[in-house]
Parts: C-alpha cells; sequence; structure tokens
C-alpha cells in the first residue's frame, strides 16, 4: 500500500489540524503556506515529524541538517509530507554540570512538541549520549509510528601512527600525563587528532552502544549502528528512513507494536555481545518504563551474564567504529548470537529481526570474533548486590581487570566530587593499589544528574608504579569510553539514604563479582549507629528544573526517570488553540 491508495488518507491525526473546513483549519493551513507549501501537501498524506537535535554547541550533530535533508527527501518520496522541528540538543561534551541531567527535560521537549503538534509519524535525529535515549523516551510516552536515525561515528582517530578512540584516549593520556610518562605538550597535540570529523565517539562508548540498541530493538532500519557519520551510505540510510516512516504511519506500526519484552530483551544480549556501555542499563530501564515494559536488573544478569563479548573495540579492545562497519556491523554480531536472541521480534521495516541479518557476512574475523571463539568471555552487565548496595550496582566485566575481579580492600572514602579532587593527588594520601576508592554523593540526587565520575582517576604514587587499575565503587555513572574495575549505581544512592552513605575510611569492603556480590564489612549494629548519626539530605535547589528534577527523580534500578513521567500518555486530541 502507498500514500496514494491509503483509505486512512484525510483520516489520520494531522486532520485534527489540516482536514477542518472552518476557522480553525483556515488558520492552521494559511499560516504554513507562508513557507511555500502548495494546498495539495495539506490533502491527507501523512505529516512526518522530523525531531532535530543539531546544534553548534553539539559536536556529535554539526552535521544534522544535511541527515535532516536526506530524510525530507525520503518522506517526499514516498508521498508524505515533512516537517522538522527542533528538540533540546543533550550535548555531552559541553553540557555542565552533566547531561544526564537533562536527559529527562529533553524526553519533555519531544513528548509535548508530538503531542502538540500535527504529525503522524515522528524520524528521531539522534546521536550523542543522552539524545537517543531522551528522543526514544519522549516518543515513547506518546506511541506514534517513529523510527530513529543515528548520526553515525567520527572516523578514526590516529596519533603519531596509533590509532586512538575519543574518550577512551583521554582517560588513557590524561592519566600518562599524571604518572609522568607523557608531557602536557604531547597531550595538547594529541588533542587535534581525538576528533576528526562530525560524529559521536567511535569507541564502544555510550553513544555507539545506544546507536546499536536502537538497531536491535528493531526501532531503526538494519544497519544504523555503525555507518560513519561522513560515509554516504549514511546519508543513503537517512533516506531510505524517511521513505519507510510514511510506510510505518500507513501500516499504523507504532512503537508500542516494536519495543516489546522480546525486543529489550534482544537488545540486553546484543549489549553484552558488543561489550556496550553500563549506560545502556539506565537508558533501556527508562525506555522500558515510558511503553509500561517490566525490566528489571535481573533481566540484564539473566541475559547478559553467559553472553560472550565478540567485538574487539576500545575500551574492551583495540578497534573502532570505522573498523565495526567495514567488518560486517552490527547485522554480523546478531547473526552470530543468532541462537540467543527472539528472532521474530518484529522491527521498523515491518521484518523479524532475524530476517534482517541471517545473510550477513563477517569481513573480520579480528574485530567480530565468532561466536566459537569469542573476544572475550564475558561482555555483560554484572549485577551485584550486598549490604553495600541492597538495590543492586553494576560492572562491566569486560572492561575490568581479571584479577580484581574478587577482591578485599581498605575503603579510601571521597564523600564527593570536589573532595576527591582536593585530595587524589596529595601524595600524604593514605592509598595504594590494594585499597577500594569509593565515591558518595554522585548519584541521580546527590551530583544531581549521576555524572560520569566514577572512574575516578588513580593516585599519581599509583600510577607510578606501573599500576593501571584499582577497585573503584560510587553512585555514579561512567563514561562507556572509559575502562576499569568500576562498580557503578549503587542503589538507592548516598543522598537517598543508601548504605554507600555510611562507609567510612579503613572500612573493609569485598567484591565478588563472580558471586554478584558487593559487601561492606561492618556489623548492622555499627551501620545503625551510623545511620542515626546522619544528617538527611536536602535539595540545594529552590527553583527551575534542578529543582523539579531532584525532588522527582526515581533511582538508577528505575532509569533515573522523573517519577511522574513513566508510563503512557498517548496522544489525545487536543483543545483547539483558538
Amino acid at each position: 500500500m502507498t500514500a496514494s491508495n491509503d483509505p486512512n488518507k484525510g483520516k489520520r491525526r494531522s486532520a485534527q489540524w489540516w482536514g477542518k473546513l472552518d476557522k480553525d483549519g483556515y488558520a492552521h493551513r494559511s499560516w504554513m503556506k507562508n513557507q511555500g507549501f502548495p494546498g495539495e501537501v495539506f490533502d491527507g498524506r501523512p505529516v512526518i515529524g522530523i525531531a532535530n537535535t543539531f546544534s553548534e554547541f553539539n559536536p556529535c550533530h554539526g552535521h544534522f541538517r544535511k541527515i535532516c535533508e536526506h530524510v525530507k527527501r525520503g518522506v517526499w518520496e514516498a508521498g508524505g509530507f515533512p516537517l522538522e522541528f527542533p528538540v533540546f540538543s543533550n550535548s555531552e561534551s559541553q553540557l555542565r554540570p552533566t547531561s544526564m541531567l537533562y536527559r529527562n527535560l529533553a524526553s519533555m521537549d519531544v513528548e509535548e512538541a508530538i503531542r502538540g503538534l500535527p504529525m503522524d509519524g515522528i524520524v528521531l535525529l539522534v546521536g550523542c549520549d543522552k539524545t537517543t535515549p531522551a528522543l526514544l523516551m519522549g516518543a515513547a510516552s506518546c506511541d506514534l509510528p517513529t523510527i530513529c536515525v543515528s548520526g553515525g561515528p567520527m572516523l578514526n582517530g590516529y596519533y603519531k601512527g596509533e590509532k586512538i578512540g575519543s574518550g577512551t584516549h583521554v582517560w588513557k593520556f590524561s592519566e600518562a600525563v599524571r604518572a609522568g610518562e607523557m608531557s602536557i605538550e604531547a597531550f595538547m597535540s594529541a588533542e587535534a587528532d581525538n576528533a576528526r570529523s562530525a560524529g559521536h565517539c567511535m569507541t564502544m562508548g555510550t553513544a555507539s552502544t545506544m546507536a546499536s540498541m536502537v538497531e536491535s530493538l528493531g526501532v531503526s532500519l538494519p544497519a544504523n549502528a555503525a555507518i560513519p557519520a561522513v560515509d554516504s551510505r549514511r546519508y543513503v540510510l537517512s533516506h531510505m528512513s524517511g521513505k519507510r516512516i510514511v510506510d510505518m504511519v500507513i501500516e499504523d506500526l507504532r512503537l508500542s507494536k516494536i519495543l516489546t519484552k522480546k525486543n529489550f530483551e534482544n537488545a540486553i544480549m546484543t549489549n553484552g555481545a558488543i561489550g556496550g556501555s553500563t549506560n545502556a542499563v539506565i537508558h533501556l530501564q527508562a525506555i522500558a518504563g515510558r511503553m509500561g515494559v517490566e525490566l528489571g536488573l535481573e533481566d540484564w544478569d539473566r541475559l547478559g551474564k553467559d553472553m560472550p563479548c565478540l567485538v574487539n573495540l576500545m575500551p574492551s579492545g583495540e578497534h573502532l567504529m570505522e573498523d565495526f562497519y567495514y567488518a560486517g556491523g552490527l547485522p554480523t554480531v546478531l547473526k552470530e548470537i543468532g541462537d540467543f536472541i527472539h528472532k521474530d521480534a518484529l522491527t521498523a521495516n515491518g521484518k523479524a529481526i532475524w530476517d534482517n541479518v541471517k545473510d550477513a557476512e563477517n569481513y573480520n574475523t579480528d574485530v567480530i570474533f565468532p561466536l566459537k571463539t569469542p573476544f572475550k568471555p564475558n561482555g555483560g552487565i554484572a549485577v551485584l548486590r550486598g549490604n553495600l548496595c541492597p538495590d543492586g550496582a553494576v560492572i562491566k566485566p569486560s572492561a575490568a581487570s581479571p584479577e580484581l575481579m574478587v577482591h578485599t580492600g581498605r575503603a579510601v572514602v571521597f564523600e564527593d566530587i570536589e573532595d576527591y579532587k582536593a585530595k587524589i593527588d596529595d601524595e600524604a594520601l593514605e592509598i595504594d593499589e590494594t585499597c577500594i576508592m569509593v565515591l558518595k554523593n554522585c548519584g541521580p540526587k546527590g551530583y544531581p544528574g549521576m555524572a560520569e565520575v566514577g572512574n575516578m582517576g588513580l593516585p599519581p604514587k599509583v600510577l607510578r608504579k606501573g599500576i593501571t587499575d584499582m577497585v573503584r565503587i560510587s553512585d555514579a555513572r561512567m563514561s562507556g569510553t572509559a575502562y576499569g574495575t568500576v562498580v557503578l549505581h549503587g542503589c538507592p544512592e548516598a543522598a537517598a539514604g543508601g548504605p554507600l552513605a555510611l562507609v567510612q575510611n579503613g572500612d573493609m569492603i569485598t567484591l565478588d563479582v563472580p558471586n554478584r556480590k558487593l559487601h561492606l564489612d561492618v556489623s548492622a549494629a555499627e551501620l545503625e549507629k551510623r545511620q542515626a548519626a546522619t544528617t538527611a539530605f536536602s535539595n540545594p535547589y529552590d527553583r527551575g528544573y534542578s529543582k523539579m528534577y531532584v525532588d522527582h527523580v526515581n533511582q538508577a534500578t528505575d532509569g533515573a526517570d522523573l517519577d511522574f513521567l513513566v508510563g503512557k500518555s498517548g496522544t489525545p486530541e487536543m483543545r483547539e488553540s483558538h
């Protein structure tokens, strides 16, 4: 079926604005015509809203004006009417105090725009870390036909002949400077080689992980995850996505038909196979919450613990997203794990996911390893529990040091990120590589926004020994481009009264990843005594979005969404504006 013989033409949601032969319809149509649109575009054809996150403050999205134009071409070609609208562009690299604080705000922007404007289907232009979950969360709340187009990763970075990854080598080079192994001049000269084209981080960080989640969830066309941002095939995919969304509207293929429990489980398994970011946990929990799909941390552990990591990409490996695309991209990974995934899960092109990937080929087994000989034995997210995190914490085994996966050490405590920064370079700090670094008050409420500070840099006196990893524990997140034996998302967070707030210098802590345990060796009676002596957290903000966020944000286990945004609102007919 095409737009020309569509039996629902003129009966869709957009007809509430443009299909009326009265003063309201007159007003809605006539003001649109001042842009040069001919009257025929208001004839009932599918109206496609294109949510564009272009911003010059968001370098990951510097090419989105061009991406958008290609989407529009596809919509026009399929007989639809494309209309671009701007939404909050959540720049990971520029926004303070953390882009995660504004993910939920961006989702509200998207949700209200979709609900309030005359569109029948939506194309989400995403890429930078928080834009993908934010736009999907907002669209999920409205439940119209929706397709995602990711902006794609940057080209590989190179420094003095060495392949370098955006994010990953920021941490690596920074630690080398602090250890006295790299000059500040060399550090600064590497800056220009780090990000040499438009696009998001080209490591398997959060941006690439979420692009892969989009594809494995089925809300994009195949190959969306890995095509480089400046490759012409990225523009072809954009064009084809524009064509496809028109058909999705005609078929009434809504997000609720795609974002099912099967699709979320496929995404979790895919995250393990690619060695994806821990941030995927929080974002998929939030998206599932908007759809009303029951998804818990147990699902992540159940589906991820036996999933080997097949993808040799930084930060867990040595290659980058450009190499991943040339090797076959995500379809090749999905084919390799075909015996695990739900093969019948529906995707945006109207086909089952297995039909999309069953003929994929692997062109480089040094980048995408076969399932029978994986890159690493375990790529999934491990969920830890114990008296230090009764509601759960997570760790990424593929990025951790095997010798630290079972470890007992003395706690060195930092009350907040400022305390850490004030102490970490002090040669008098009583710390060595056997200790466990503990950072408090960096969760959703405490930071606020749950910043990516969990991968604390090691003290220089430890780095000088050639030590590059220590166990680190916090209620924070870490960048998907980072690495190390880092326990994250401790719940409840310290600011919400969690046990992490009670840890003191000198306490002994045991991490036991194989048995999924994180234990503070302090008696219950002593913890009760400490709890009684603590001062309850109070919201430091008295106005604006930050106050609303701190008052209403859920914990990481529930996706750190705002409590009043969980669940669908749909797109009911709105009151007229005249």
